[in-house]
């Protein structure tokens, strides 16, 4: 048969079914099982106003659609829906009360393995356990979600908003989610893409575990206890996001390989108190970004600012590029403990740092001195937090001149030989000005 014959019947075949779908309104009176076991591929299911009660499967390629007012309630078991069909399309739905169980993994809408190229779109979904997940599918698209999990239940106890596991080629856009457990959680997925998401109100915003080729890029955190949480992953490109009044963590980086983290802007991340004045993460004094055990990425352009501590670099973590990053008014700029000597910059471009107080005689833009944001000194504060109250003592200044005057007593530490004077803002702002 020629290749022209096969594809007119293809064609032929596709014309049919499109021709023999149909859209089926139901009311709350009728079996909502029923009728989504009696449709064909191609039809569309639109629900009436009105509550839908019961677990509910989808065993055919059509779409679910909700008219104002329908609400499809689980009962506080099992899964809310569950996808078994490839290219099914969930929209516009008010999905609630799926069941609890996280060994189980509950889901308001549970998407299987063999569904693949599935579309949730448009829905709010309101539950304990997991939101929407994903497990194993290929080529999914959620996107312009809502997920909203209880707040009385306690975080570790509650399901993620949005789970994938063993997933690929899938697109995750312009979601909010808060109160789950994590907002968006990846295992074992790789070339997915993250992006435009509003993540609130959480554990941690978007959590990477064994995923390769990722792309996260324009989402937004806020009052989380770690914005991005990036761990065992590699090839992860994390461009233009934000982190915004976080807790402990803007961005952790923990076993991160040959990724780039770019154009992201970590503000205001402080550490979690708890009753009585502790920290309630061990070692979380509010980084903006936290490098453990990650080596060979490029770090660049990203804005850490009005933070307990800037970076902290520690664990085998030397061997990156950073530069053209922008640090801004945080309590500690670096905090790097290490036996090595580190230089932050790349081709002659190297940081902005917002308390360097070096000169720039030739009008270069580049500071005349190198800037080392870390000495002896702060290793000793850090070691000794109440030392703090000698910092502007005379007996402070006098071991920085020791160090400056004789360099074999100075500790390995950071080293910018190229300190950016301006910040992007002020450079686009002079630019403007000039034309």
């Amino acid at each position: 048969m020629q290749i022209s014959s096969v594809f007119l019947l293809f064609s032929l075949y596709f014309v049919q079914a499109a021709a023999l779908a149909q859209s089926i309104s139901v009311s709350p009176q009728q079996n909502l099982q029923q009728v989504l076991l009696q449709a064909k591929d191609g039809d569309e299911i639109r629900l009436d106003s009105g509550l839908y009660s019961g677990n509910f499967e989808l065993n055919h390629s059509l779409t679910l659609s909700c008219q104002q007012g329908a609400e499809i309630n689980g009962g506080h078991t099992k899964d809310t829906l569950r996808v078994k069909a490839s290219h099914v399309t969930i929209q516009g739905c008010y999905v609630t009360n799926w069941g609890d169980n996280l060994t189980d993994m509950n889901a308001g809408i549970y998407v299987e393995q063999k569904a693949t190229g599935v579309v949730v779109r448009n829905n709010h979904l309101h539950g304990d356990a997991f939101g929407i997940l994903l497990d194993g599918s290929a080529n999914g698209t959620v996107s312009h979600n809502s997920v909203e999990g209880d707040r009385n239940i306690r975080s570790q106890d509650r399901g993620n908003g949005i789970h994938l596991f063993n997933v690929t080629q899938a697109l995750v856009s312009d979601n909010e989610v808060w109160n789950t457990r994590d907002g968006i959680y990846i295992d074992t997925s790789n070339g997915n893409q993250l992006l435009g998401n509003y993540l609130h109100d959480l554990r941690f915003g978007i959590h990477y575990m064994y995923s390769y080729n990722n792309h996260i890029e324009h989402n937004h955190t806020q009052r989380t206890r770690t914005g991005y949480a990036l761990m065992q992953s590699k090839y992860l490109t994390v461009l233009n996001n934000r982190s915004e009044n976080d807790s402990n963590y803007g961005i952790l980086m923990n076993f991160i390989e040959h990724s780039t983290i770019t154009h992201n802007e970590i503000s205001n991340t402080h550490q979690l108190v708890g009753p009585g004045g502790t920290m309630e993460v061990k070692g979380g004094e509010g980084k903006s970004l936290f490098i453990y055990n990650s080596p060979f990425n490029q770090i660049d352009h990203n804005r850490l600012s009005e933070s307990n501590i800037g970076i902290h670099l520690t664990a085998g973590s030397e061997d990156n590029k950073i530069f053209a990053n922008e640090f801004i008014r945080n309590q500690i700029q670096v905090k790097y403990a290490a036996n090595k000597q580190v230089e932050w910059s790349y081709q002659k471009v190297g940081n902005f740092w917002s308390d360097y107080q070096g000169w720039d005689q030739n009008m270069d833009g580049i500071g005349d001195e190198p800037f080392e944001p870390n000495d002896g000194i702060d290793k000793l504060l850090w070691k000794y937090p109440s030392a703090q109250i000698l910092m502007s003592s005379p007996a402070i200044q006098t071991l920085r001149w020791v160090q400056k005057e004789f360099p074999v007593l100075k500790s390995p530490g950071i080293k910018d030989s190229y300190p950016l004077m301006t910040t992007r803002a002020h450079q686009l702002s002079l630019h403007q000005e000039k034309s």
